[in-house]
């Protein structure tokens, strides 16, 4: 990976970026205990029974047609409402679908287009704070979906001036991963299984989301 770094005019897309990549490149760690992620995944939040019947609604479609989906299905059936549900429309941030993300890390471009991101700003994104990535398959031929999501979020860190935490999620099927980046060090959550009981935790996961980003663009 140093030839990355010699190279001044180098460029890497997120397509192209796993794990193991970016640990080497970046001198990123994973860690396996973290209190902003255990916060994040902890809280508290009320989930109202038009949200619950709504989210059983969504998981009915999930359970009898997971197998059968494309990424773009899931996407339209699943994880659109599901987000709609949470509502990150704002006037001061909102969430954004496939926009171009692009930053310079120790000399290296990194551009791309998450899959989702919710960032500051009305009509076009400005600061991100949370990366999103999904895959319909457990594997995927096409890349690492947690590698996806993390070069997305340490592009956001980049152009984050106020060196807070960057947020993310990444979707293989019916699990969710949930990760947080602080500075150098990366933690992803254990999977959280849509058609199972986990729906709620994983809609409530994204309400504190939405709480955390309040408190963020407002401190």
């Amino acid at each position: 990976m140093s030839d990355l770094k010699d190279n001044p005019k180098a460029v890497l897309r997120f397509s192209e970026c796993t794990l193991a990549k970016l640990d080497d490149t970046f001198g990123l760690k994973q860690i396996f205990e973290s209190a902003m992620l255990d916060d994040w995944l902890n809280r508290t939040v009320e989930i109202s029974d038009f949200e619950r019947q709504s989210l059983q609604f969504y998981q009915y479609g999930l359970k009898r047609k997971i197998h059968d989906w494309n990424e773009q299905d899931l996407s339209l059936h699943f994880i659109g409402p599901m987000f709609s549900l949470v509502n990150f429309t704002s006037d001061k941030f909102n969430l954004f679908a496939e926009r171009s993300l692009a930053g310079v890390v120790e000399g290296i471009e990194l551009r791309g287009e998450p899959d989702e991101m919710i960032a500051s700003g009305v009509r076009e994104p400005k600061t991100p704070y949370f990366c999103f990535q999904e895959y319909k398959r457990l594997k995927n031929p096409e890349g690492d979906p947690a590698g996806q999501c993390l070069v997305a979020m340490l592009v956001a860190q980049t152009l984050n001036k106020t060196k807070q935490s960057i947020y993310g999620c990444y979707v293989m099927g019916r699990e969710w991963y949930f990760m947080v980046l602080q500075g150098r060090e990366y933690a992803i959550s254990e999977p959280y299984t849509a058609t199972r009981e986990d729906i709620f935790d994983i809609f409530r996961i994204l309400k504190a989301l939405k709480q955390i980003i309040v408190e963020l663009v407002n401190d």
